[in-house]
């Protein structure tokens, strides 16, 4: 069984690694730099999470647990996480914004859509949106990046919001912080499912076809898009009525949708 186990999981890593190794060999990522930063969470994993019920975890048990030397464990256990930088800051705190336009009433118009808001002007501009929810960037950096992934538009009265989301625009760096960062809550989900009781399982469910016709295709794109931004939206206004306000600490949660494709047999396009 035990065997079994470990085959099946070996195929499904090979699965998940081939996008990320293409994307790490277009970036410039050598498999030195990779295999460092895997040696390194292995330590970590084990020293976080595996340590015995009751008792401290060690060197000599992670080492034993990893198959790695003692002096490369303790190497690996003191060496520093590498910095996020400042483009994971920047992601977080132009989604922030966005909600805040889309759910905050003094910054939405007597429909309850997001106004068009003065640059600098009273409480209800585009500065104050910022400041409210961006912590210290400053406004025209805020502009500049929402600018850059074409969610906002300057008018003759201030700045429109044009999408009511953020994709980084031209700043590859922002789009490899989303490759981290649900790329990891989707594997930790599937990890909680694989051990938790049945009552205790989070939301994983995705629909898919092998026969759709082509000419449907983009079709379906269309309206996964719509009927999915819509749904976004709904629970963004959810999450953003049931926040905590004030210095009491809250609950993180997210949850995410994809899109793929891939020609049908074509291997070279699959994950």
């Amino acid at each position: 069984m035990e065997n079994s186990i470990q085959s099946t999981l070996t195929r499904a890593l090979l699965t998940l690694l081939k996008p990320l190794v293409r994307i790490l060999l277009r970036n410039g990522i050598a498999y030195g730099s990779f295999a460092e930063l895997i040696k390194k969470t292995y330590v970590d994993v084990a020293f976080e999470t595996f340590a015995p019920p009751g008792k401290k975890q060690t060197l000599s048990r992670v080492s034993a647990m990893t198959g790695m030397t003692r002096k490369e464990t303790r190497r690996l256990h003191d060496l520093l996480q590498p910095d996020a930088g400042d483009s994971a800051q920047r992601y977080n705190r132009a989604v922030r914004v966005i909600s805040g336009w889309v759910n905050d009433p003094r910054f939405q118009d007597t429909t309850g859509a997001p106004a068009q808001l003065s640059m600098d002007q009273g409480d209800s501009s585009f500065a104050a949106l910022v400041k409210q929810y961006s912590g210290d960037m400053t406004t025209q950096a805020m502009l500049a990046v929402l600018e850059a992934a074409d969610s906002v538009q300057r008018t003759a009265r201030g700045v429109k919001l044009v999408r009511r989301a953020y994709l980084p625009g031209k700043d590859p760096r922002e789009k490899l912080v989303i490759l981290g960062t649900d790329t990891a809550e989707l594997i930790a989900t599937i990890d909680h499912n694989l051990v938790a009781a049945d009552g205790e399982r989070r939301f994983q469910r995705k629909v898919s076809s092998h026969r759709l016709r082509p000419e449907d295709l983009p079709a379906f794109q269309a309206l996964s898009a719509e009927k999915s931004q819509a749904l976004l939206e709904e629970l963004d206004a959810w999450l953003s009525e049931h926040e905590i306000t004030g210095d009491v600490a809250g609950r993180y949660v997210s949850l995410g949708i994809y899109f793929y494709t891939s020609d049908a047999g074509d291997e070279e396009n699959k994950p």
